[in-house]
């Protein structure tokens, strides 16, 4: 009997010990609700944040606690609050009140402006401490995301039907727990421990601390991800040339001084925030808050409008350190008749700190008085220009991060050590993230879900059987699948079986017509069909049909691929088969444009043979950042002649030219027929990939680090008839630069080289990409050159550059700002033996309507001009 009195008694102590719940409603004075603020333990490291209908949750061990209620431009409150523990639930509803900011005596001098200059110049001398203050740290973050459709048209643009499933209402819910850690200068790497997208109990949220690092005021620029443009930080270290400040008044909590700035863009087309508030912190010059705005004037792309609003508090421990407690960032959208909106919002807690510093150096100015209650003390007593000579020095913190982030590694205030995490991965994804039950969520979602979250998650989770089921699918597929003439002409059509996993794409006619002197009328006829499965393996096959009418030839081929591993990419494709091809197989001469400068303006500009043959080949990550793709092809391969002279419109005094290339290393490439047995190796390496690793596999993602390529070709002699010899090495180098308000510079550098004495056809040599017309594909590569003239067997140099302004200059032109364009310049080079030095300058506009890009272009040889051109195309 006493064991089982025993039992009972644990049983009974061990219900005593369980966290209770403090729950309630955070309000304005009029009684309206404060959606996303922050509720934080004070002298802890737990905090959480309301939802958007203002109400809140913490589960807490049993106890007393204070917890601080805190919303931007609102007084702080502090509630004393006895948790009873056993999942008891405590009701606290709390009202917070407007900060009243008071604008205390202000001394005005001659060279003076406004007082909240100088406390921003404070800020901007004491920004690079702040940025590096803390020398690494390991949080828990938990980051919801919603978006809503308000509005959803029945076609996009008139063209793409807009499928039964997409209705309006919430279409992304999604909820995510991770363990987080930093590493000056910039490294978050993330582990997720559990995962919950509303209607989908396999998926995996798209939330990561690593989307929203762009957002630190702290640097000179912020990437919101929504815009090519970086936008300057009120306290950047040039902010004064872009934003006019206003000091809206100053306020006391506890024995703090905040200072409320009011910040405004200076001119509506700069990469700014337009309008919104920092509120900043006497003495230590740091951020307390922000509540900034982006608009449609700041070239956001598919937003119309952003708000970012952030609060930072002390970091828990001995230190003088300030961590961000909580992010939200709300946008709303009208694009292509959709209209919505959305917001992501982040808490961080249970912070574990290693500060650069173990104490704050002496501030350049005097801190408030503490034990003051009185109205704030006179501001602007100083000028900026006085605030600059104050500046700091920070000369060794460069130094101290590192020491300190070295002894993060393996030591830190908490006595736990900062992980290390294998290069490049900046998230983990537990294996059993998306497994935890709806009990799990409720005990440890720090913000309660609104009603309308509720719903949908109720909705979707309880019919998702039936929304996956064979029948329903089949029933959406079935309206999905009806054939729609405008889309077939310019879109083509698909035939999707989403049960099975299984599509079927068929191209446009705008892409299966064509014509040409060769073949005439030409019908290149050819569809896709995918299978996929749940862990990322797929295959696919294209079998093509080609009929020319004019030679009355008829070309079938085949092209297949098989992705085999789900975690890594390793892929092997094949193609076999009979083919009509250019001499140059990245030509920029899309059949669209060759047919029409065919028919109607006498112009045969693309040059074909034909090739029958079969390729293999095989592509791998064989380590983060390197792949290597093999490929050993066997091919017969004929010239082809002229079958037609029809057209629409005949210039008078042009004719078409011969199917054969124009090329200043061989006056004569024709071939008759030839044989050829090639294997080419190519490598590629960017060092520093980052990337994420998910159940399903690894997804590389974009870096600021270049990417190194390698080429070996070899054309085999004499083995199964071939009739090539020949060795290329070629090696490569491209990169993105950021250059900050002069927008992003791209450039891509190749160098090669044939070795010996080749023996090979024309369609084996090097070939550059060159543009004839109008009308543009890429614009990335040479828009002048002809397409095989400079066409190499020998050596060559190759490179190109393009730089985007991103409205830098044109966005100070008042009648060129309102359409939003924006600049651009390219350099191309090319250098062979016959080239010489081939140069082309170009300059240009993009975004015209929003998709459209104009250049001109002037082209030189080795100091002499050979001519100019314009051309046109997709510039997005």
């Amino acid at each position: 009997m006493p064991r089982y009195l025993l039992v009972l008694l644990l049983i009974v102590l061990s219900a005593g010990a369980r966290a209770g719940i403090v729950r309630g409603h955070i309000t304005d004075p009029q009684g309206a609700a404060l959606p996303f603020a922050n509720i934080a333990v004070r002298g802890s490291a737990t905090s959480t944040a309301s939802n958007e209908q203002g109400n809140y949750q913490l589960r807490l061990e049993p106890g007393r606690y204070e917890l601080v209620f805190q919303y931007v431009g609102y007084r702080p409150r502090i509630e004393n609050v006895r948790v009873a523990g056993a999942d008891s639930a405590t009701v606290l509803n709390v009202t917070l009140t407007p900060e009243n900011y008071k604008l205390g005596e202000v001394v005005v001098r001659g060279s003076d402006r406004d007082p909240a200059y100088a406390i921003v110049q404070q800020a901007i001398n004491w920004r690079p401490y702040h940025q590096r203050e803390v020398a690494a740290f390991k949080a828990r973050s938990y980051i919801k995301a919603l978006g809503r459709l308000i509005d959803v048209p029945g076609r996009v643009l008139g063209l793409m039907k807009i499928g039964p499933d997409i209705k309006p209402g919430i279409f992304y819910l999604s909820e995510s727990v991770s363990e987080m850690t930093f590493r000056q200068p910039d490294v978050i790497r993330e582990r997720m421990i559990s995962s919950r997208i509303s209607g989908d109990a396999k998926g995996i949220s798209f939330n990561s601390a690593n989307s929203g690092k762009g957002l630190n005021f702290y640097n000179n620029l912020l990437k919101s991800g929504f815009s090519e443009r970086g936008f300057v930080s009120p306290i950047a270290s040039n902010a004064m040339l872009f934003y006019k400040y206003e000091l809206e008044g100053s306020t006391r909590q506890g024995n703090l001084t905040i200072h409320k700035i009011r910040v405004t863009g200076r001119r509506r087309n700069d990469p700014v925030f337009s309008s919104g508030h920092i509120y900043i912190v006497d003495g230590t010059w740091r951020l307390h808050s922000v509540s900034l705005d982006l608009t449609a004037d700041a070239q956001l792309k598919y937003l119309d409008r952003l708000h970012i609003e952030q609060q930072f508090a002390p970091a828990p421990g001995p230190s003088d350190v300030w961590v961000m407690q909580s992010q939200k960032v709300t946008m709303g959208f009208e694009k292509f008749g959709f209209k919505g909106n959305g917001y992501i919002t982040a808490i961080l807690s249970n912070y574990q700190v290693t500060p650069t510093y173990p104490n704050r150096p002496v501030a350049t100015a005097p801190a408030a008085n503490p034990a003051s209650t009185a109205a704030p003390a006179p501001v602007g007593r100083e000028t900026v220009a006085e605030v600059k000579k104050q500046k700091p020095s920070f000369s060794g913190l460069a130094r101290q991060v590192r020491q300190r982030v070295k002894r993060a590694t393996v030591d830190s205030l908490t006595g736990q050590p900062i992980e290390r995490v294998p290069k490049g991965e900046v998230l983990l994804v537990d294996k059993s993230a998306n497994e935890r039950d709806s009990s799990y969520w409720a005990e440890v979602r720090p913000i309660p879900l609104t009603d309308e979250e509720k719903k949908d998650y109720q909705v979707k989770d309880s019919t998702e059987v039936i929304r996956k089921s064979r029948p329903y699918q089949d029933s959406l597929d079935h309206v999905r699948n009806k054939p729609d003439p405008k889309s077939m002409l310019l879109l083509g059509y698909t035939h999707s079986n989403t049960f099975e996993k299984r599509r079927l794409y068929v191209a446009p006619v705008f892409n299966i017509v064509q014509y040409n002197t060769v073949e005439g009328a030409v019908v290149n006829a050819y569809a896709t069909y995918t299978q996929d499965t749940d862990d990322r393996r797929f295959y696919s096959l294209t079998p093509t049909l080609r009929y020319g009418f004019a030679n009355k030839l008829l070309s079938p081929s085949l092209t297949g691929s098989w992705q085999h591993d789900p975690v890594r990419l390793a892929r092997v494709g094949f193609t076999v088969g009979q083919t009509i091809e250019n001499f140059d197989r990245n030509t920029q001469l899309t059949p669209f444009i060759n047919s029409a400068y065919t028919l109607l303006d006498n112009r045969n500009l693309a040059k074909y043979y034909r090739r029958t043959g079969a390729e293999v080949s095989y592509l791998r990550e064989l380590f983060n950042g390197f792949t290597l793709r093999t490929a050993l092809g066997y091919d017969d391969r004929r010239e082809l002649q002229n079958a037609t002279t029809e057209l629409l419109r005949d210039v008078p005094g042009r004719a078409f030219t011969p199917n054969r290339p124009l090329n200043d290393e061989t006056p004569d490439p024709g071939f008759g027929r030839n044989q050829a047995l090639t294997f080419e190796l190519n490598a590629s390496f960017r060092p520093g990939q980052r990337y994420i690793t998910r159940p399903d596999g690894k997804y590389n993602l974009s870096t600021a680090a270049p990417t190194f390529r390698a080429t070996y070709r070899q054309g085999v002699p004499t083995l199964l008839g071939s009739d090539v010899r020949y060795t290329l090495l070629a090696v490569g180098i491209n990169q993105t630069i950021s250059m900050g308000l002069l927008g992003t510079g791209t450039y891509n550098v190749a160098a090669g080289r044939f070795l010996g004495t080749p023996r090979l056809s024309f369609m084996d040599y090097r070939h550059f990409s060159g543009n004839r017309t109008l009308l543009t594909g890429n614009f990335a590569q040479f828009q002048l050159l002809d397409y095989y003239q400079f066409s190499t067997r020998d050596r060559y140099v190759e490179a190109h550059y393009n730089q985007h302004f991103n409205g830098f200059f044109v966005n100070k032109l008042p009648l060129l700002r309102r359409l939003k364009w924006q600049e651009v310049a390219s350099f191309n080079y090319l250098h062979t033996p016959q080239a010489g030095h081939y140069v082309e300058l170009g300059v240009g506009i993009e975004h015209i309507f929003g998709a459209l890009r104009v250049d001109f272009y002037s082209a030189l040889q080795s100091g002499r001009q050979l001519g100019t051109g314009v051309r046109i195309g997709l510039g997005l």
